[in-house]
């Protein structure tokens, strides 16, 4: 079997077994049971998911499951015992002490204090803060894209697919930055029907074969938010973009679509460490 076919078989692995933990997070998941679904051993089907992953199959489940706790703390609603028992912590210190190891406090504090609050509204009023928003002219940029259906929290899975198929098809490319291109407003469209793509930067000669598919970011202005912290966070930088910043500026909106461009990796840096850039497509300016 040649080396393409060879590593063909194993992207098809990675794929199922990707799909799998992120449809099953809030199961048992355990080596084992991955193990089969990758139909290999488990020595050996852990070697070849962190190499092409760079982390641990528990790394992955641990980052994966704090991030969806961190999801449903910023939105409210479930106590935190509830969100821990939801996540695999049936313990609630257990789950305290790995949360707040990951995100730099206890998710109760997390909820009152983290990073998601700095866009919250001030004593029944919008916050007259303004945050580091600039606006830049972009050029038209190719990317190559694997589609998601379902809850923007979920992208990870299509990202997960993306570098898969990436690395097994020797197409990754040091220089490649992570976007991710959001294409329904989740106030107005259901979660389970929301689309997105999972995208990287490419030049338009690397093919483009399922799951892969191309897609092209519209150039002109663009206002970027710089938010650094959790994914989890980030709603409310949306609504204080679009509530304040964008009233204020005088400026209007473009018809083209949002993105974020991920400036770090989640498998490499805390999560209160994250960059990402939100980027709003504007019309020009009116001359004064």
């Amino acid at each position: 079997m040649s080396e393409n076919a060879i590593w063909a078989a194993y992207e098809k692995r990675l794929l199922r077994v990707s799909a799998y933990i992120h449809e099953h997070l809030d199961e048992d998941l355990d080596l084992g049971r991955l193990s089969e679904i990758a139909c290999l051993s488990a020595h050996h089907w852990h070697r070849v998911y962190r190499a092409v992953h760079n982390e641990t199959l528990a790394a992955t489940v641990r980052r994966l499951r704090l991030h969806r706790a961190a999801g449903d703390l910023v939105r409210g609603g479930c106590s935190v015992r509830d969100i821990a028992a939801r996540w695999g912590y049936p313990n609630l210190q257990s789950f305290t002490r790995t949360f707040a190891a990951a995100y730099g406090m206890p998710p109760a504090r997390y909820r009152k204090e983290g990073s998601h609050r700095a866009f919250a509204p001030e004593s029944d009023r919008e916050s007259p803060r303004m945050f580091d928003v600039t606006i830049r002219t972009l050029p038209e940029q190719p990317l190559l894209a694997v589609s998601h259906t379902g809850s923007y929290m979920g992208i990870g899975k299509a990202f997960e697919a993306l570098y898969g198929a990436l690395f097994s098809r020797n197409l990754f490319r040091p220089d490649m930055r992570m976007i991710g291109v959001f294409l329904d407003d989740p106030d107005l469209v259901p979660e389970g029907k929301l689309r997105s793509l999972a995208c990287v930067t490419a030049s338009e000669d690397i093919p483009a074969e399922p799951p892969l598919t191309r897609y092209t970011l519209a150039g002109g202005d663009y206002a970027v938010l710089r938010h650094k912290g959790p994914y989890a966070d980030m709603g409310l930088a949306y609504r204080w973009l679009y509530g304040t910043w964008l009233p204020a500026s005088g400026r209007s909106i473009r018809d083209a679509v949002m993105f974020e461009a991920y400036l770090n990796n989640p498998r490499e840096v805390a999560p209160n460490e994250l960059l990402t850039e939100i980027c709003l497509p504007l019309q020009p300016a009116v001359p004064a």
